[in-house]
């Protein structure tokens, strides 16, 4: 029964990605598992590894019949390999915005969506890859918008920098665009900011994203500002990475100028001590001698970005 599932899987397989690739598929289905990764084929259309191939370059060009084909492919199969590499030849072509209609009509997204409670983290992964292609679209987005809160648990059960957490929080990015579905972002922002302050440098840069996005919106400020961060001062420090800092100037401007709008509505007393309200706004004298030391700063954008705190 299984193995007459597989060839089915591969035969749809063999009409979208390609001899080379399917070659691969065709070991696997057939019991490739045991040890040896064979190289997809003849010439220079992708490296051994199953893992690590590449789609077909031409993956821009599939039409609606071979796309449907490879959605097909994800639900006739549950082998992990095959699925990760139909998700990555979706990935890639979803990088298209014809493709990204296609993909929407043909019912995808609730195809790739389903990957997410994959027990297979790399299946996962692949997934909130075409998931973050596919949400350059904005009807996509409609449709995804149902994955958010799926995806921020995604986010804060993965391992600390994995490139499960990044492919999350990239996908979480796009969302966040648009104030359109930072609500449905809340109850994460407590993590958001525990990997601003425990995350790598990639990590980081990448939070900060999704954080920038959120304080631009007034009705997110409170939310922000009620969460704990005690290390968010050493953000705004001359040798800190200038991707980071950019972002945290920026994450820190649109609150100031959010809380300056509020013409004195804001109730100091729901904020604890270690709060982001009490390290940019109420105690802010440690801040401000972090602004004024970077108005030193030999960036022009940083420079820029601390005038626009100082004129709040």
């Amino acid at each position: 029964m299984g193995e007459r599932r597989g060839a089915v899987a591969v035969r749809a397989a063999a009409v979208v990605l390609g001899a080379g690739a399917c070659y691969c598929l065709w070991r696997l289905a057939a019991g490739g598992r045991r040890g040896q990764r064979a190289a997809a084929g003849p010439g220079p259309r992708g490296p051994p590894s199953v893992r690590n191939s590449s789609p077909p370059a031409s993956t821009h060009t599939m039409d609606a019949d071979a796309l449907q084909k490879l959605i097909h492919l994800l639900q006739a199969t549950d082998d992990p390999l095959i699925q990760e590499q139909a998700l990555i030849t979706l990935s890639n072509s979803a990088a298209f915005s014809v493709n990204q209609d296609i993909i929407r009509n043909l019912d995808g997204l609730s195809v790739i969506g389903g990957m997410l409670s994959d027990c297979v983290p790399k299946v996962k992964e692949k997934a909130l890859n075409a998931l973050n292609n596919l949400s350059m679209n904005i009807k996509n987005q409609e449709e995804i918008q149902v994955y958010i809160t799926q995806v921020c648990r995604i986010v804060e059960s993965a391992p600390l920098n994995s490139d499960l957490q990044l492919a999350g929080l990239r996908l979480l990015t796009n969302m966040s665009v648009t104030s359109n579905y930072h609500h449905e972002m809340i109850n994460s922002i407590p993590c958001f900011l525990y990997l601003l302050s425990e995350g790598t440098e990639r990590t980081q840069i990448q939070v900060l994203k999704v954080l920038v996005n959120l304080s631009a919106n007034p009705a997110m400020t409170r939310h922000l500002l009620r969460a704990q961060v005690p290390s968010l001062l050493l953000l705004f420090d001359n040798c800190i990475n200038r991707e980071i800092l950019l972002r945290a100037l920026a994450f820190a401007a649109n609150l100031k100028k959010n809380v300056s709008n509020e013409d004195g509505t804001t109730i100091q007393d729901q904020y604890s001590e270690d709060s982001v309200f009490f390290i940019l706004c109420r105690d802010s004298a440690p801040f401000a001698q972090k602004l004024a030391s970077l108005l030193h700063h030999p960036d022009r954008e940083v420079k820029e970005q601390v005038v626009r705190i100082l004129m709040q």
